[in-house]
């Protein structure tokens, strides 16, 4: 699952491929705005957690992730 966050006054944006499901991703996030949690806490595919201050948080978007491209065929 790739992730990628948007932190406020941050000029680039977070992504990591997460073994976690959209769901649970979608409800840590709801949990983060909603004030349950002051971080947003998910782990990527390598097992290395990812922390952002709940207040921070600009936008999040959640998708599968885009298959590589190999080679230099036209598209």
């Amino acid at each position: 699952m790739e992730v990628k966050i948007g932190v406020q006054h941050a000029p680039r944006e977070i992504v990591l491929e997460s073994g976690q499901s959209a769901e649970e991703v979608e409800r840590l996030v709801a949990d983060a705005l909603a004030g349950k949690s002051q971080l947003l806490s998910l782990v990527d595919e390598h097992g290395r957690k990812i922390l952002v201050p709940a207040d921070r948080l600009a936008y999040v978007e959640i998708g599968e992730p885009a298959p590589r491209k190999v080679g230099f065929g036209a598209l």
